[in-house]
């Protein structure tokens, strides 16, 4: 494991043990969107606010329908992977990776309580998904991409586990202006959702590069940064891997 990596994992593991009594979010340094869920939709799973480690709601960005399979990536307490088992019942099914073990206690404890059967929980990281090829309909993700130092790398596991004509529908962090290089730099800075921000068009040409089509990025709201220069914000991200017909014709 990478030195970020494992900066990520502890302040996640850490997290996790104190989830149950302090609420709270990955982007707290960032700013969380805790409004992003309805009182009712987190009551559905039995769950609270403190649960929610994002900062946005992929499950509505993603559309799911009944009878899909759908994968979170950084499923961190499964608030995603259940209210997705949810919206995919009855056929479908959701699954989530994260390569934390105490947040993956978390979620399978969650996921006991919420009494819901049609989700499971795997250990591996974002840049080695644990899934076999063409496997989900729906790849979802809130506010975990920014934290992977190998971003391509990422998207194209997306990629490759998606089926052909399956959908990405991903909440995250992005730069609206460049951090210094010594904040870059920092690990807690990562770990805070911060320093790890790239570019709208950046993201764009990455998810484009690795084979997604149909991209669309929306900036729902700007945060402000206490001591570090430069300017990020939230976002909605949208793509599609093509049908296998669309790109034989390419």
């Amino acid at each position: 494991m990478s030195e970020l990596q494992e900066a990520v994992r502890a302040r996640y593991a850490e997290r996790a043990l104190r989830m149950a009594k302090t609420p709270g979010s990955c982007c707290d340094d960032a700013g969380s969107t805790r409004d992003a869920y309805s009182g009712e939709e987190l009551a559905s799973v039995g769950l609270g606010p403190a649960a929610s480690l994002g900062c946005g709601n992929p499950t509505l960005l993603a559309d799911l329908r009944p009878g899909e399979r759908v994968l979170d990536l950084g499923s961190g307490a499964g608030v995603d992977v259940l209210l997705s088992a949810r919206r995919v019942s009855p056929g479908g099914h959701a699954y989530g990776v994260d390569m934390t073990d105490e947040m993956l206690a978390v979620a399978r404890e969650h996921q006991r309580r919420a009494g819901i059967a049609n989700a499971s929980f795997h250990k591996g990281t974002i840049e080695a998904l644990p899934l076999d090829d063409a496997s989900v309909d729906v790849v979802i993700s809130n506010c975990v991409i920014n934290l992977a130092a190998d971003k391509r790398a990422v998207l194209r596991e997306a990629f490759r586990v998606l089926r052909d004509g399956g959908r990405l529908a991903v909440a995250d962090m992005v730069a609206l202006e460049e951090l210094a290089p010594a904040a870059k730099r920092r690990l807690d800075l990562w770990a805070g959702c911060v320093a790890g921000t790239i570019t709208v068009e950046e993201y764009a040409a990455a998810l484009r590069e690795v084979g997604f089509t149909d991209v669309a990025i929306e900036v729902t709201r700007e945060v402000t940064l206490d001591g570090v220069a430069g300017r990020i914000a939230s976002a909605y991200l949208r793509a599609r891997k093509p049908s296998r017909d669309v790109t034989a014709a390419a």
